[in-house]
């Protein structure tokens, strides 16, 4: 069961990431810019820094596998694919319309449901 995690939404528009520890749930909304794809990585450990998180293999990190810009959902899948490498954090992906709300509930009920993909993650990008 997936308990503690790290959700990134980063397909090109509307970027935000969460993270659910225990109890509490956080929101960074990442804002617009062209360097974005850049950054991104320094966001994120940012992020887990200042919420003081200690990603190991009970961690999961749940990521938008699109349809989305090819460089933004790349970036994204290389970051957690760093974290997981570094740590045995546990990756999963979703489809941007199976999650209609960036919502705590919604992410819950998304887990519940298992409508998470943990084998293979397989991107779909805007043409």
């Amino acid at each position: 069961m997936i308990r503690n995690f790290l959700i990134l939404s980063c397909i090109g528009k509307k970027d935000i990431i969460g993270l659910k520890i225990d109890n509490s749930f956080t929101i960074h909304k990442i804002k617009e810019s062209i360097h974005n794809s850049d950054l991104l990585s320094k966001i994120i450990l940012d992020f887990l820094k200042k919420n003081n998180t200690i990603v190991d293999n009970q961690f999961s990190i749940i990521i938008n596998q699109g349809p989305g810009s090819f460089s933004s959902i790349r970036t994204s899948l290389t970051v957690a694919k760093g974290i997981k490498i570094s740590t045995g954090a546990n990756i999963y992906g979703y489809k941007q319309n199976q999650l209609p709300d960036f919502k705590l509930e919604t992410i819950e009920k998304l887990i519940k449901q298992n409508k998470l993909e943990n084998k293979l993650i397989k991107p779909v990008y805007l043409s």
